[in-house]
C-alpha cells in the first residue's frame, strides 16, 4: 500500500499510524515507502514463538508499545537516564522509552557451574592439576550488586580458585594431598564465599573433581605399588614354604618315631618268642644248651631268608660264601654282629 494523492485524510492518517507502529517514526520517504509482507509478521509472532523466547518483533512493538518482558528465572536492569532504577522480576512491566527509561540487561538466577583447572606443586616437588568444580548464582535481593560491580564473574571467581588451591597444595604431600581434598574443597567454598558475597554472589558447593598428578609420576607411582605388593607375596609364599616343610620334618619325625616303636616291639617279640622256644626246647629235648638252640634258630631264620630271595622275581641278592659245613661259622658271625652292634651302641 502507497500513500497517493486520491487518498483522503483519514485514510492518509491511519495509513501513515499504522506503518509508524511496524517500521518505526514517519520520514521523509515513508510516503513512497511500500507495505510489503515481511511486515506481517507482526500479527503471527505470538503463534510462531518458542517458549523463553524473545523474538525481535515482539521486543520492537514492546518498545513502541512501552512494555518489556522478562522472562523466569531472570530479572531485569530498569535504568532512567543512565541511572540503575529498579529490579524488574519476572513478568510484564511497563517502559517508557520516551522517558529515558530502558533495560540495561537482564541477570539469571539459576545455578551456574564453573570447571577449573589449576596446576600448582605438592610439598615433595610434584607437580599436579587439581581439577575444581564451582557451583554459584546470583542472590535476588542484591541482583544489582552482582550486576554492576563485576564485569566478568567467571574470571574473578577463577583468580581466588586458584589462590586458595595453590596456598594449600603446596603444604601437602602427594597422598595427603589425595586424602584431604575434602579439606581443600572447603577451604576453596569458605574464601569464595566470603569474597563473592560482597558482589552478590552465592557459592552453592565447592568440589575438588580430580587431583591428576603427570603420567611419569603416576607410572611410578604404579610400578612403587606393585613392587611393594610382589614383596608382600614373596614374603607370603617363603613363609607357606617355610610352614610345609616344618610340618614335613615333624611328620617324618613323628613317622619316624612311630616306626621306631614298631621296630621295638617287633624285636621285643622275637626275643620272647626266641626266649620260649629255648625254654620249651630245653624241657623237651635233655641235654640241649641253649647255645644249641639258637645256632638252630639262626640257622633256620638262615635258610628262610635265603628262600625268600629266591622266591622274589626282583629282589636284590647279597652273596654270601658258605657251605653247609661252615653253618656254625655263620651263626658265630651273626652272633659276633650282634655283640658287636651291642657294644657300640652302649
Amino acid at each position: 500500500m502507497i500513500i497517493t494523492p486520491n487518498m483522503g485524510f483519514k485514510d492518509r492518517c491511519e495509513l501513515l499510524f499504522f506503518k509508524s507502529l511496524i517500521i518505526g517514526p514517519p520520514t521523509a520517504s515513508l510516503v513512497n515507502r511500500p507495505y510489503t509482507h515481511t511486515h506481517t509478521q507482526f500479527f503471527c509472532c505470538f503463534a510462531e514463538r518458542q517458549p523463553n523466547q524473545t523474538t525481535n518483533v515482539e521486543k520492537k512493538m514492546g518498545n513502541l508499545v512501552c512494555c518489556v518482558q522478562v522472562d523466569q528465572s531472570q530479572v531485569a536492569m530498569k535504568e532512567g537516564f543512565g541511572k540503575f532504577e529498579k529490579v524488574l522480576q519476572p513478568g510484564c512491566h511497563c517502559m517508557p522509552w520516551f522517558l529515558g527509561k530502558r533495560i540495561a540487561g537482564h541477570l539469571s538466577l539459576r545455578v551456574q557451574q564453573l570447571d577449573i583447572k589449576c596446576e600448582t606443586k605438592t610439598k615433595d616437588n610434584v607437580f599436579v592439576n587439581v581439577v575444581a568444580s564451582i557451583q554459584y548464582r546470583a542472590l535476588a535481593d542484591k541482583a544489582n550488586d552482582a550486576f554492576y560491580k563485576l564485569s566478568n564473574t567467571r574470571n574473578q571467581i577463577q583468580a581466588y580458585v586458584f589462590d586458595v588451591i595453590r596456598a594449600s597444595v603446596p603444604k601437602l604431600n602427594l597422598d595427603d594431598t589425595f586424602e584431604q581434598k575434602n579439606e581443600i574443597a572447603k577451604a576453596v567454598e569458605e574464601e569464595l564465599e566470603k569474597a563473592m558475597s560482597a558482589y552478590g554472589y552465592e557459592i552453592v558447593q565447592t568440589l575438588i573433581t580430580d587431583i591428576e598428578p603427570d603420567v611419569h609420576v603416576k607410572r611410578a607411582m604404579n610400578e612403587i605399588n606393585a613392587a611393594a605388593r610382589m614383596r608382600l607375596a614373596a614374603k607370603e609364599k617363603a613363609e607357606a614354604e617355610k610352614i610345609l616343610q616344618i610340618k614335613r620334618a615333624e611328620g617324618e619325625a613323628e613317622s619316624k618315631y612311630l616306626s621306631g616303636l614298631g621296630i621295638a616291639r617287633q624285636r621285643q617279640a622275637i626275643v620272647d618268642g626266641l626266649r620260649d622256644s629255648v625254654i620249651g626246647f630245653s624241657v623237651n629235648v635233655p641235654g640241649t644248651t641253649a647255645k644249641d638252640v639258637m645256632d638252630m634258630v639262626l640257622v633256620t631264620q638262615y635258610f628262610d631268608t635265603m628262600k625268600e630271595i629266591g622266591a622274589a622275581s626282583k629282589s636284590s641278592a647279597v652273596f654270601i660264601p658258605h657251605g653247609p659245613g661252615a653253618v656254625r661259622d655263620v651263626a658265630s658271625q651273626i652272633r659276633d654282629g650282634l655283640l658287636q652292634g651291642s657294644l657300640s651302641h652302649q
